[in-house]
């Protein structure tokens, strides 16, 4: 057993000072032992040497500094020269508080937790108190941030854009649910990124409509697909602000749909039927397959045509190459994204205010767009570029080469 153990036991067992107490008189110690030998180094004499005569550089006399620690605060005498050359790497000039709190605070701050509660956890987990006013400080550059992402330019074209919401608990005057709208896109070279996302009390297709107002606005100028679930009126509100565009219902939400109006012991068969239909080699295949299974169960199952109404938004992805019709039938790419932000976002009961939950949804974003940054969607590259050439779409400045 070393000595410091030994003295950090007899401190614990005989009502000596605290363990953290301990430890931080122990740093203190030794931080000012190693500034002494890194001047010694530096020199390249001991103290009172006489090697040191004639050199051209000795030793000036100290100066203290205060030095925020996890154990609390040290006081330091840092040595000096004659020549004032030595800077210890040890202690980085003008700061007095070491990189690995203020990373602490703000990634307290980019997960939601207000500055209040961040100074409150600060002062039990490092012993010294941060003002709400210090910690909006270090924080700043969070909250540009978010401005930053909601109104950063975006590319001119994208070949898919998918639309969704969840909803998460949010306390304005009181705690409730409310819609975190998100628009995915994949560029025509295959990147896929969150192009924004808003906060909102309900999910609404106009929502969706003013979110792509300002992308417009951002440099968005063409999009060949939009994709999403069953939301009522937003293949007319997305058409409407790109009426060349195609919209596709999403054929898991449909299943889902489904399911919920058979009975048990017909679910299976029912929803091996309708496979069948977006499985077809084409659209016209898949719509002779659509007419056979709504016929099929007219009589048992009346209300399971009003889901099939809007046919026009059924098989839009048969219109693009076989080889992307996967991606882009359901939309599964963004409900994986919103997995992803929910899984996140487990520990957490609720959001204390709206601006802690934009501070978190735009980390989590950010991130999203850094790690698929370099990844290239399968196939979009290639076969975009044949389906605009085949269609005759004008897109002579396609950052496809």
């Amino acid at each position: 057993m070393s000595y410091l153990t030994t003295e950090l036991l007899t401190s614990l067992l005989w009502g000596g000072t605290a363990a953290n107490e301990f430890l931080r008189s122990k740093i203190e110690e030794g931080v000012n032992a190693v500034l002494k030998a890194e001047l010694a180094g530096f020199l390249g004499y001991e103290k009172r040497s006489s090697a040191g005569w004639h050199t051209g550089n000795s030793r000036n006399g100290s100066y203290q500094r205060t030095i925020v620690t996890s154990y609390g605060k040290i006081t330091v005498d840092v040595p000096r020269d004659r020549n004032g050359e030595f800077q210890s790497p040890l202690l980085p000039e003008r700061k007095q508080r070491v990189d690995s709190l203020e990373t602490t605070i703000i990634q307290l701050y980019q997960r939601g937790v207000t500055t209040r509660q961040i100074a409150e956890l600060i002062e039990q987990m490092y012993g010294h108190y941060y003002t709400p006013a210090t910690i909006s400080k270090i924080t700043a550059d969070v909250s540009e941030q978010v401005a930053q992402f909601h109104s950063r330019p975006v590319a001119k074209r994208y070949a898919v854009i998918f639309c969704d919401a969840m909803y998460v608990n949010l306390r304005r005057d009181s705690v409730a649910k409310e819609a975190i709208h998100v628009l995915l896109g994949i560029t025509p070279d295959g990147h896929k990124e969150v192009l924004d996302y808003a906060i909102l009390p309900s999910e609404s297709a106009l929502n969706y409509a003013d979110m792509l107002k300002s992308l417009k606005k951002r440099g968005l100028e063409q999009v060949l697909l939009f994709v999403s679930d069953g939301l009522v009126g937003l293949s007319d509100a997305v058409q409407s602000e790109f009426p060349r565009a195609k919209h596709q219902s999403c054929w898991v939400h449909l299943m889902r749909a489904v399911s919920r109006l058979v009975r048990p012991s017909d679910r299976k068969a029912v929803l091996d039927a309708l496979k069948r239909v977006y499985q077809q080699e084409d659209a016209a295949l898949a719509r002779q397959e659509l007419s056979a299974f709504l016929n099929s169960y007219r009589r048992k199952y009346k209300r399971l045509h009003k889901l099939f109404q809007n046919e026009a938004s059924l098989f839009s992805f048969y219109e693009f190459p076989k080889s992307i019709q996967q991606t882009i039938y359901t939309s599964n790419l963004i409900e994986n994204n919103n997995k992803g932000f929910r899984h996140k976002t487990k520990l957490k009961e609720q959001f204390p205010n709206e601006d802690s939950l934009e501070r978190f949804a735009c980390m989590v974003y950010c991130d999203y767009n850094r790690r698929f940054s370099g990844k290239a969607h399968r196939d979009f590259r290639k076969h975009i570029r044949n389906y605009w050439r085949c269609s005759r779409i004008e897109f002579s400045a396609c950052t496809i080469k």
